[in-house]
């Protein structure tokens, strides 16, 4: 398994275990776990288990198991690529994450610089794999 696999795997899996983790204490809070506010805590909720854990886990899974050579050549694509949307989409994650529970004049701008990063890591991990898409061998 390649490192950038890896590490995507193992980044989704905090992910999960945060936002499980936001779930659990949502879901205490509604039961009476006393007068904070932890309703602060369901957009990050959301965040980590929408894109953190399944976002992630499906580039990382994606890298690992398509196809690294055509029938010609080498097509698994630039490592360094597939770092740089790891970490872009990481930096979204918390970006988005964040700004969701920013103070008001700092909410738009933060949630939407994270979203431009979510969706370029997504746009960059795209351009890599698409190389690698390849017809079945029962077409060829």
């Amino acid at each position: 398994m390649p490192a950038p696999s890896r590490w995507a795997i193992r980044a989704a899996l905090v992910y999960l275990l945060l936002g499980f983790t936001a779930g659990a204490v949502l879901l205490a809070a509604k039961g009476g776990l006393g007068s904070v506010p932890w309703r602060v805590l369901h957009p990050l909720h959301i965040e980590w288990l929408l894109v953190g854990w399944t976002a992630q886990l499906t580039m990382g899974v994606a890298y690992w198991i398509f196809p690294r050579v055509s029938l010609r050549r080498d097509v698994s694509g630039s490592p360094r690529m597939v770092w740089l949307a790891f970490a872009m989409l990481n930096v979204g994650i918390w970006l988005a994450g964040i700004g969701a529970i920013a103070p008001r004049p700092l909410e738009g701008t933060v949630t939407l610089l994270g979203r431009l990063c979510e969706v370029s890591a997504a746009v960059v991990f795209a351009r890599v794999m698409w190389p690698r898409v390849r017809p079945g061998l029962a077409q060829m």
